[in-house]
């Protein structure tokens, strides 16, 4: 054999043990056992935007905050790239020349000088809490860290550094990192606080920069001044960076929203990551009104609020206390659920029931004077009486006697279905509903005041509020019309305003509960709802507290702190009947409560529509309906849809004119002051030869 052919067959047989080797190296790595990538998050609840609200620690306490590289900034993903492991994305796992490199520097010099672990090899010691200092700790991160590449891909092996890497004392992963060091997330970070990041994980614990200052300007300062002169950044940001101060102490991760946090993972105890319908700005400010707030009035104050978008039903605020953690004041008690005594704030619910009844108007008059129904003989807050007065001003005064007298031709159970058809869970003490619910004789939670004022403000009817932003939509039922809804609004627009508030920008009531424990103010424009609490958490008295003294302050002021104009009030609907007192039906013109002056009613029939039946679909194409009466005393006005179309009515069979197609209401009112209404809906006649 010549020489050339000795030649080939040695290359031939190098380049087959080199195949066998590499087989044998391939079949070692595929056999590696890796250790487990998932690893456990904290669960976190974040805002509209996507900003981080409150997070929860996992079950060892470590904070390790689920995080993807297009969620840090890319300054910092460059320098710890170009620091750790420049050669990350075209090496399979081990890089041979820094290994090499490092190996030679370690015993030219007697010391190790850098090293030549690659990412993946960090990220395989980190997934198996090993050391780097023995041989067998060492081969087995380089199995690892090839098995690793064989398996996953280079973004996965990246987010996994981003999300192990260890920050000091139990902080891991860059998100945390940031959260913990720069109170931020780590989206938009300075040079400087890129560079304190990268050099963090090399030894945690002795460069921590609450504990060692020195040690971790060093190391920081080490990394940008090598990142200037890789050109990673600019010697412009390279000086600045190295002037930037370091962090002195551990920020405190966000709690924003705590108590609602608390329930919106208690109503999905499985999920991982929830996004809610806050406005974390909003939350921000209004929380930090509060706690000035409760400042001001001694050390046991506490105060919630919600805001919401009474046209979207979206919770955009929600304080349930001025401080989770303050003890003093017991913070930690949600008091926008807590259900207490609503005081005056449910009368304007009342009033509009009435209205729809056809039982009162705005401008209809009412006394005010003593009553007493059968043992109950409420006063008015002052114990003054103002005779004759019109609705209107009975609701702006919020006087006790008229709205009593009003519940009681309604009936408490009226007013109770009306609050549980918003959606509020109101809590009767006694079980059975009492005249006194109308002055506070119920327990109602703020969320759930705020819930019937919002439909109030969307017209009667709207959508149903709610914190879960991929909550759909929820319908509520009706519970007032738009007329009725808008006659609240026009009358409580019209209360004047705290000193310095703008006027009539607002529509909104106050209420005070009995013993000065609770005080209440619930106001909105053409868009936003707020409900305010003040009180104690314990239910004592706070002396001296009055709504609108205490309160009604409180609720301008936030709507002046969300950092949007007011939106205006809505116009009347088309339908409203906008007429003077004088100008009234007859029947409207003054409201006499049940015994006041209405001696012979107790002996004569309830006054009823018993055509067309509620909730009846007729069908129609003539222009009259047909209505049939039974009970009340003659005459008769009826109202369509709000309006009269016929007065002086002493018939009990008679015709209205049609309203047409659709959804109506007829209201009839006899000369007593009883009334009766129907809900029907008016069908068009369907062509022969088609079929519904």
């Amino acid at each position: 054999m010549n020489r050339r052919g000795a030649i080939c067959w040695a290359l031939f047989g190098l380049g087959l043990a080199g195949w066998i080797a590499a087989l044998g190296l391939q079949g070692w790595v595929s056999r590696t056992v890796l250790p487990p990538v998932l690893a456990e998050t904290a669960r976190e609840v974040r805002d509209r935007n996507g900003a981080l609200l409150r997070a929860y620690p996992v079950a060892d306490g470590i904070w390790r905050l689920d995080v993807a590289s297009d969620q840090v900034d890319p300054t910092y993903l460059a320098m710890l790239l170009r620091y750790e492991d420049k050669r990350f994305y075209s090496h399979s796992g081990v890089d041979l020349r820094a290994m090499l490199r490092a190996g030679t520097q370690a015993v030219w010099r007697g010391e190790v000088v850098s090293g030549g672990s690659t990412l993946t090899m960090q990220v395989a010691r980190l997934l198996e809490n090993g050391g780097t200092g023995r041989w067998a700790g060492k081969l087995r991160q380089i199995r690892v860290a090839l098995a690793l590449e064989q398996r996953l891909s280079k973004a996965q092996i990246l987010q996994l550094y981003l999300l192990h890497a260890p920050f000091g004392g139990n902080i891991e992963g860059v998100r945390a990192a940031s959260y913990a060091w720069f109170g931020k997330a780590p989206r938009r970070l300075t040079p400087s606080q890129a560079a304190l990041l990268v050099a963090l994980p090399q030894s945690p614990e002795t460069r921590r920069p609450d504990r060692a200052p020195g040690v971790a300007l060093a190391a920081r300062n080490r990394v940008i001044n090598r990142m200037a002169a890789a050109e990673v950044i600019t010697a412009e940001q390279a000086k600045t960076a190295l002037l930037e101060p370091i962090p002195d102490e551990i920020y405190p991760f966000p709690l924003e929203a705590p108590h609602l946090a608390d329930l919106a993972l208690a109503e999905r105890p499985d999920q991982r990551q929830l996004d809610l319908t806050i406005d974390g700005g909003m939350q921000r400010r209004l929380a930090g009104l509060l706690r000035e707030t409760v400042e001001r009035h001694g050390a046991n104050l506490s105060a919630a609020l919600v805001l919401a978008d009474h046209q979207s039903g979206e919770i955009l605020a929600s304080v349930g206390s001025p401080g989770y953690h303050n003890g003093g004041r017991r913070g930690y008690v949600d008091m926008t659920r807590a259900a207490r005594s609503p005081g005056s704030t449910l009368k304007p619910l009342v009033y509009g029931l009435a209205f729809d009844q056809g039982m009162a108007h705005p401008e209809t008059m009412i006394h005010d004077g003593p009553i007493d129904i059968d043992g109950y003989a409420p006063q008015n807050f002052d114990g003054r009486f103002r005779g004759d007065l019109r609705v209107r001003q009975a609701l702006q005064l919020s006087l006790n006697t008229p709205v009593v007298s009003l519940l009681q031709d309604l009936g408490p159970a009226r007013l109770m279905t009306a609050m549980r058809r918003s959606g509020a869970r109101p809590v009767l003490p006694g079980g059975q509903p009492g005249l006194a619910v109308a002055l506070g004789g119920v327990g109602v939670s703020l969320r759930d005041l705020v819930q019937i004022y919002a439909l109030i403000a969307a017209g009667g009817q709207g959508i149903v509020l709610h914190h879960q932003q991929d909550q759909p939509p929820e319908r509520s039922a009706r519970i007032l019309s738009e007329v009725a809804a808008w006659q609240l609004g026009d009358i409580l627009r019209d209360l004047p305003p705290p000193p310095g508030a703008p006027a009539r920008m607002l529509a909104y009531k106050t209420g005070t509960s009995y013993g000065h424990r609770d005080t209440w103010a619930i106001g909105w424009d053409g868009r936003y709802v707020i409900g305010v609490w003040l009180g104690r958490a314990d239910g004592t008295p706070v002396p001296g507290a009055f709504g609108a003294e205490l309160a009604a302050p409180l609720l301008f002021e936030a709507f002046g702190r969300m950092g949007v104009s007011f939106t205006p009030l809505p116009a009347p609907p088309p339908q409203t009947l906008v007429a003077a007192t004088a100008d009234l039906p007859l029947p409207l013109r003054r409201f006499s409560a049940a015994g006041e002056s209405k001696g012979a009613i107790g002996r004569i029939e309830p006054l009823q529509v018993v055509f067309p039946p509620d909730g009846a679909e007729l069908v129609s194409s003539a222009d009259a309906l047909t209505l049939k009466l039974r009970g009340g005393e003659a005459p008769f006005v009826i109202m369509a849809n709000d309006r009269p179309v016929r007065t002086g009515v002493r018939r009990r069979v008679l015709e209205v004119p049609s309203p047409g197609e659709g959804y109506s209401t007829f209201v009839v009112v006899d000369r007593n002051g009883q009334s009766d209404r129907v809900r029907v809906r008016i069908m068009p006649v369907q062509p022969l030869g088609t079929r519904g």
